[in-house]
């Protein structure tokens, strides 16, 4: 049970540095003005308060950005690069050669966060964190801007993952390496997270490779309660409430939190065994609520035979990484780093 509105506000105050305690709690304050209580959902006022950026062509510290729309779906991808290093190339985008014909350069699909409600590929929010892991990690990152819900409802999010997927496999201009493939990995936040995870187990039931998922805080659930779910309530800016809320409003009419969208190794779901499924890097926050069921994800991928590391951050919260103002941040990015880069 979560205690009062003032003990949860010391708590969180006393572990979050100050601007990102701003931050987040404002994204709750707005979510929560979005939110109907009979489940629909006012986009008007969520994309009036969603701080979007345009995509640059022109470099800002050392990464450029432009957005395309697939004709055949009118799903936008928004890509990020590294800058060349010679001024004469700002500005060009070249969609005839290859990132590279000796490095091998990783291409990140990634999807953002949110609940598969809130935030877009051009948040702001968002286009920073794909800038930095640009930078950081020396990739190109490829964010998709998917379908939300309420109004677009499982399995559309998955699907248009499962677009994106196909369209950066295709792409000429996203290979490198000596092999002349493109390097792919997956990866979101939060509802992202879970969407990497799906479209990753639907690539390899078609044998289409991926390298790699990384999934951060990845929002799983099930029926239950858990005992993080029961000790976290209320702390740390995310309640139960708001969770059944945002399942509500993504799975099928009349599913509940078992459906295996949600948890994926639960009563209804699926072992991975056998599957020639990626290998994943499991980032956990020890102050989410549902971090219980992530590390139950983390079983039942072991459980499958599947490869994962686990990366438990005991005193992070959730949008941790969107600011480079804690140790964790780094400690995350290091991770990422290598993770990406373990095959050059």
């Amino acid at each position: 049970m979560a205690g009062s509105n003032e003990v949860n506000l010391n708590e969180s105050k006393r572990v979050v540095p100050l601007n990102t305690w701003v931050l987040i709690s404002n994204f709750k304050l707005a979510y929560n003005l979005q939110r109907r209580p009979d489940g629909t959902f006012n986009r008007d006022l969520s994309e009036f308060l969603d701080r979007k950026v345009p995509a640059n062509i022109n470099p800002v510290d050392g990464v450029f950005s432009f957005d395309h729309v697939d004709g055949a779906t009118g799903l936008l991808n928004r890509v990020y690069q590294p800058s060349s290093q010679n001024e004469a190339h700002w500005g060009i985008v070249d969609l005839e050669k290859p990132l590279s014909t000796t490095e091998i350069v990783p291409v990140i699909v990634f999807f953002h966060g949110g609940s598969f409600t809130h935030s877009s590929a051009n948040s702001a929010i968002y286009d920073t964190f794909c800038r930095r892991l640009v930078s950081i990690c020396k990739a190109v990152v490829v964010s998709v801007n998917y379908r939300r819900s309420p109004e677009h409802r499982y399995p559309c999010a998955y699907d248009d993952g499962w677009a994106a997927l196909k369209w950066v496999k295709s792409r000429t201009w996203l290979q490198s390496g000596k092999d002349s493939k493109v390097y792919i990995y997956l990866a979101g936040d939060s509802s992202g997270g879970n969407i990497a995870h799906h479209v990753a187990v639907r690539a390899a039931e078609a044998d289409i490779e991926v390298l790699g998922n990384i999934l951060l805080h990845p929002m799983f659930g099930g029926q239950r309660r858990t005992e993080s779910e029961k000790r976290l309530d209320g702390k740390y800016f995310v309640t139960l409430q708001d969770r059944d809320w945002y399942w509500r409003a993504y799975l099928p009419d009349g599913e509940d939190r078992d459906h295996p969208a949600c948890n994926p190794f639960g009563p209804r779901g699926r072992s991975l065994e056998g599957l020639k499924f990626p290998k994943s890097l499991v980032v956990v926050a020890g102050l989410d609520l549902i971090q219980d069921w992530q590390l139950a994800f983390v079983e039942g991928l072991k459980n499958s035979g599947q490869e994962v590391k686990l990366l438990f951050l005991e005193k992070a919260t959730i949008g941790f990484y969107f600011l480079p103002n804690n140790d964790h941040f780094y400690c995350l990015m290091e991770e990422i780093k290598n993770f990406v880069n373990s095959n050059c």
